[in-house]
């Protein structure tokens, strides 16, 4: 689902309003998972301070991970019914053929250029100026427009091979890093006053701070690293791998 709505963010401007209303679409099918994906965060953040020394004894982790599992179960059992699955299918198959019927011949890579700068320039702007006193909502978002950019930028891989890899492997561990820093805060979720897991409130409470700090110190790290160039600079490099390519494609070598 974010695979598709990053593409939707990315050819917008080509396809009429339609774009808006699938967006809206995909987002809500999103939403509908919501809460069998936050208790598989939990489980997903629970294996991460289990595998860093969490001070709790084999047989209080397992207690805690069966109950967040029941939870899932549970979730996932009143969520991911037949109906709602029949709906999703539904709902992208309206989608897909909505954008097969629009003509997009006439765009150009330019055109594809400005907006995945723009998904570029997003993410840069969303970066936080001091990391280690960012609050979880200013990472999610920031992890948001990670994802975006990331899948989005898997368009100029056949012809920027090595580096369009890299990149994609540079913002996929950089949005590992804020996913698992949104696990933390779904599993401290879990633990607040009269919630499932208030009873290992006091027992958690410090590993998972410990656990989000290293995360964020993560996340800066290969953010900074990735974001230094200006946006209008990273356009221009798009537009030359191009036409570096097109001129190799068209040799008469080949």
């Amino acid at each position: 689902m974010k695979r598709w709505r990053a593409l939707l963010f990315l050819i917008d401007p080509f396809i009429d309003t339609d774009a808006k209303s699938l967006n809206a679409d995909a987002r809500d099918m999103a939403r509908a998972l919501g809460n069998a994906r936050d208790a598989q965060s939990a489980l997903d953040a629970l294996a991460d301070l289990s595998g860093h020394g969490l001070a709790l004894s084999d047989r209080s982790q397992k207690t805690l991970r069966t109950r967040i599992d029941a939870i899932r179960r549970t979730a996932e059992t009143t969520t991911l019914t037949d109906d709602t699955r029949k709906r999703l299918a539904q709902a992208l198959d309206r989608s897909i053929a909505t954008v097969e019927h629009r003509p997009l011949q006439s765009v150009t890579f330019s055109d594809i250029a400005e907006h995945l700068a723009a998904g570029y320039r997003d993410a840069r702007r969303a970066m936080p100026e001091n990391w280690s006193d960012s609050d979880g909502e200013a990472l999610h978002e920031l992890r948001k427009r990670i994802v975006r950019h990331r899948y989005q930028m898997e368009i100029v891989v056949p012809f920027w091979k090595n580096f369009g890899t890299m990149w994609i492997d540079e913002a996929q561990r950089l949005r590992t890093s804020l996913g698992k820093h949104q696990d933390l805060l779904v599993l401290a979720g879990l633990t607040a006053p009269h919630q499932p897991l208030a009873a290992w409130r006091s027992r958690l409470t410090t590993a998972i701070a410990q656990r989000k700090a290293h995360h964020v110190r993560v996340a800066s790290h290969i953010a900074k690293r990735m974001f230094v160039e200006k946006p209008k600079g990273f356009r221009r490099r798009l537009e030359v791998i191009w036409k570096t390519d097109r001129r190799a494609s068209q040799s008469p070598h080949d």
